[in-house]
């Protein structure tokens, strides 16, 4: 009896696998680059809230988000019995009303933190005011303001005050800090991204409520490590032919360049039918390898190897297709737009963000 054949034969039967094995490392490694392009994670704007005269059981406290709108907004309040959902009343506008009930034990400083979820991303931000109106939010460890600076403090006045006007602000100063602005006749507080190494801007779009006068006070506030100190601004924030104040280069946090446009190839799921089909197959031709306990050896190898380019033949027919172009935003961060067709837009292109919509810019 000739033992070699039959080993020749199981090897060979084996031997098929591996190139499968191979495509199975292939596509496994792409799908670990795809979850690697993961879009920009999503920013919160704003976080505000009413602060109240008096904390006790029936007390309504308003909050207010601005952020990356499409998201679910959860608020926690140290203390609280329960989370707070802000519903999306516009687009990137979250509001709603915490009622204090008997079982809260919730103190003026008692932090209240935001999670912002968009898709499978996260971000949180801690809220810097009190609860409660005349109660400072930093405590005993505060100490002099003199160790944190504001060197500059400008704007952009606009040429009207009216609803859908913009006003850049810009602010100089400690980097690392967090920065916002209170401003007369608006509803809450307006934070400044650090757009470069102390360097804080943005611009705000005046609301249809506000009441926004030339002369209104606005107090810019950094905040470092317990630390805090404000200044206040010595511009008017109208004025037709007002110059640019300050040399720095103005943001626009939805404006970017597209940087790439990558073909995304989502793998298909073979079912059973195909491993089914390919199993059979596989052993038929198993079968033609090889005598005796070889013969054997070379169905099972051929049926586990059909089986799997069954499958393997039946996900690759259900594979699917989209674009995702990436946009290197004037901030620094980059973010990635989903396209089900090839898009019109170009590498290179100048382009605006809303609402994950991507438009030219001109």
């Amino acid at each position: 009896m000739n033992i070699m054949p039959r080993w020749m034969a199981a090897l060979v039967a084996i031997s098929a696998l591996l190139p499968l094995l191979a495509y199975q490392a292939t596509a496994e490694a792409q799908t670990a680059a795809q979850r690697a392009a993961a879009p920009a994670p999503p920013r919160i704007e704003g976080f505000n809230v009413d602060e109240v005269t008096r904390l006790r059981p029936g007390t309504e406290l308003n909050f207010e988000i601005f952020g990356t709108p499409g998201g679910l907004v959860t608020l926690h309040i140290l203390g609280a019995q329960h989370n707070l959902i802000l519903p999306e009343i516009e687009p990137g506008q979250y509001a709603g009303t915490y009622t204090i009930n008997s079982r809260d034990k919730i103190a003026a400083r008692s932090p209240v933190t935001a999670n912002l979820r968009v898709g499978n991303q996260v971000t949180s931000l801690v809220l810097n005011e009190s609860l409660q109106t005349g109660v400072g939010y930093h405590g005993a460890k505060m100490v002099a303001s003199s160790q944190l600076k504001i060197e500059h403090f400008t704007v952009d006045p606009a040429p009207d005050l009216k609803g859908g006007s913009e006003l850049y602000f810009s602010v100089l100063g400690t980097p690392g800090s967090q920065v916002d602005l209170s401003i007369q006749g608006v509803r809450g507080k307006v934070l400044l991204p650090e757009v470069k190494s102390g360097e804080y801007a943005g611009t705000y779009t005046i609301r249809n409520r506000d009441s926004i006068l030339p002369h209104s006070r606005v107090i810019a506030h950094m905040r470092l490590d317990g630390r805090d100190t404000s200044a206040n601004l010595g511009q008017a924030l109208q004025s037709p032919n007002a110059p640019q104040p300050l040399n720095v280069n103005r943001v626009c946090n939805n404006c970017g360049t597209v940087e790439a446009i990558n073909l995304i190839e989502v793998k298909g799921e073979g079912g059973y039918l195909g491993a089914i089909g390919g199993g059979v197959v596989g052993a038929i031709l198993g079968n033609q390898v090889g005598q005796g306990n070889g013969r054997t050896a070379a169905q099972i190898a051929g049926a586990l190897g059909g089986a799997y380019a069954g499958r393997a033949i039946e996900g690759s027919s259900r594979n699917t297709n989209h674009y995702e172009v990436v946009v290197r935003l004037q901030n620094g961060t980059a973010q990635t737009v989903s396209y089900a067709t090839v898009p019109t837009i170009q590498v290179g292109d100048k382009v605006r963000i809303n609402d994950g919509v991507i438009t030219r810019n001109p």
